[in-house]
């Protein structure tokens, strides 16, 4: 088996990656939204976009 991230051979200890940078660099991918499955749904639009509105501090004038 070969790391997701790199493609070198995995280590038991960080499997299924080959070390904990590797590990780390897929972590961040999750959190960061990298792997997101995109949706053609108009409903999920509409709730993405009411949920960035609420998230989204006002601006100063």
């Amino acid at each position: 088996m070969s790391c997701p991230i790199c493609h070198a051979a995995t280590e038991r200890k960080y499997r299924p990656f080959c070390s904990k940078r590797c590990a780390d660099l897929d972590l961040a991918k999750w959190m960061n939204g990298s792997y997101s499955v995109p949706s053609s749904d108009p409903d999920d639009a509409e709730k993405a976009a009411e949920e960035a509105a609420r998230q989204t501090p006002p601006r100063p004038h």
